[in-house]
Formats: C-alpha cells, sequence, structure tokens
C-alpha cells in the first residue's frame, strides 16, 4: 500500500523532510542562544553602569585587553588633555544617524600614564581629506568620568592600518596603535566620556548602551521549533492523502473494468 514511497519523487521529499527537522531544531537553538546572550549581556551593562565609579588605572594597564566583564564599567581619569595628538575616528554615526567622527583625545594622567578619551561626536568635514574643527578640550588639569570599552580591532590594528588615510584620522579606536604613534604607553582599551558633561560647544557625547531590549530571538527561536514540529505533520498529511488518492483511483479503474467485463443487453 505504501510502496509509492519508493518512488523518486517521494524519496526526494523523504530525504528533504529528514534534512529540513535537524537544521530547523538547530536554527531554534541559535537564535535561543543569541537571546541569552543578549540577556546576559543586558545585565552586564546594566551591574557596570550602577557600580561605583574606580580609577581607571586600577582595571586597565598598558598592553592589557579589556575582559568582556569590565565592558561598560564606569571609571575615573584625572589628568590633562593632550590635544596635539587628537585625532579623529571616521565613519561615526551620532544617535540620529548622522554621519560624522569620533574626538580621540589621549588624557595624560595625574600619576603618570596616558589614557585615550572617546570625547564625542562632529559632524564630518565637507571634504574627507579635511580635519574637522573640534570642540577644544578643556585646559588644565580634568577628572573624566565614562565607560570603559575594549579597543577596536581587525586583526593588526597597526600604523599599517593607517597607510592611506589622511594626517590625524583613524578607522579604530585602539590602544597600541596609538601608543606606536605617541611614542608612549597607552592604557588598555578607552573611556567613553560621560562626563564633564560642559554646555555650548562641545563634542555630542555618546549615549549610554540600551540594557532593556532584547529582540525577537526567544520568538524566533519558538517559530523555527514549531516549523521542525510541523515538517514530519505535514509529511504524514501528504503520505495519507497520497494513499487515499491512490486507492480511490484504483477503485474507480476496478469500477471501470468490472463495467467493461459485462455483457451488453440483448437487443429485439
Amino acid at each position: 500500500m505504501y510502496r509509492f514511497l519508493l518512488t523518486r519523487q517521494w524519496v526526494i521529499l523523504t530525504l528533504l523532510t529528514l534534512v529540513l527537522i535537524p537544521t530547523m531544531v538547530e536554527l531554534g537553538f541559535w537564535q535561543l542562544h543569541r537571546h541569552q546572550h543578549r540577556v546576559e549581556q543586558n545585565a552586564l551593562i546594566s551591574r557596570n553602569l550602577q557600580a561605583d565609579p574606580v580609577p581607571v588605572a586600577r582595571i586597565t594597564s598598558p598592553g592589557h585587553t579589556v575582559p568582556r566583564a569590565d565592558y561598560w564599567r564606569t571609571v575615573t581619569a584625572t589628568g590633562t588633555f593632550d590635544t596635539t595628538h587628537e585625532v579623529v575616528v571616521r565613519r561615526r554615526t551620532s544617535d540620529d544617524d548622522r554621519i560624522g567622527v569620533h574626538v580621540l583625545t589621549p588624557l595624560d594622567l595625574k600619576g603618570g600614564g596616558t589614557v585615550l578619551v572617546n570625547r564625542g561626536w562632529i559632524p564630518a568635514a565637507p571634504s574627507q581629506q579635511t580635519y574637522p574643527k573640534v570642540p577644544a578640550a578643556p585646559h588644565g588639569e580634568v577628572t573624566v568620568v565614562g565607560r570603559l570599552k575594549a579597543d577596536e580591532t581587525t586583526g593588526s590594528s597597526g600604523i599599517k592600518d593607517l597607510e592611506g588615510l589622511p594626517d590625524r584620522q583613524v578607522m579604530l579606536i585602539n590602544s597600541s596603535q596609538q601608543s606606536q604613534l605617541l611614542s608612549r604607553p597607552v592604557l588598555g582599551g578607552y573611556i567613553e566620556q560621560t562626563a564633564p558633561d560642559a554646555p555650548g560647544n562641545t563634542p555630542e557625547q555618546i549615549a549610554s548602551p540600551d540594557d532593556s531590549s532584547i529582540g525577537p530571538h526567544m520568538a524566533y527561536a519558538v517559530q523555527w521549533w514549531l516549523f521542525a514540529a510541523g515538517v514530519p505533520v505535514g509529511w504524514v498529511i501528504l503520505v495519507r492523502r497520497e494513499k487515499r488518492d491512490r486507492q480511490q483511483a484504483a477503485a474507480e479503474e476496478a469500477a471501470r473494468d468490472e463495467t467493461a467485463g459485462q455483457p451488453e443487453p440483448a437487443t429485439a
């Protein structure tokens, strides 16, 4: 009765079903893991933003790779801005999606050492080859408060990454790269400045990361698992329909054969 399952069409359909089920299950777990990662990241952001500020030199040092556990940790740094070696980071967007640059200024710490400070966003110059008009950093000793971020990397993040770029323009915020340019040690990572927020002509400070949105990943996971459950159900429905159609066709053919085998009635 089910010998039709051995036909080429049904063998292909069955194999496709067997491939789709584990694939959809795996896609569901992939979305679940993305959901879990987002939940963990939100908890990390919230925990680190609410933690008491600590001096930046206490949790990072020259050559140090900022671990994920310290991302967005609130830190303080007291020193003097080195505007002579200030650079801008190209192709950065503002909170309302305008294209511009970030202002990256070294801060020479009071107790020794240097840390990079991302002072915020400004519009780019009309020409990409032109250095934009950057609002002046505060003069004299200043205490900066901000979020600790890890270095941005592309694999090398050295002087070669600057080839072809105009003077004092970079693509990444990277302490090792800036250390080479400054010819002195720079603390690993950088500070995303949140204070002081001086009024007037200053860079637009970067908004705090969102620790409330978890995205639709859990809903996508459930959808994939429902699809995985629906595939075998659909296969069974198709098999039963095929069986019914074949039985009906066989019955109709048998009826036609029986009718054709009966003698025609005699005529007067």
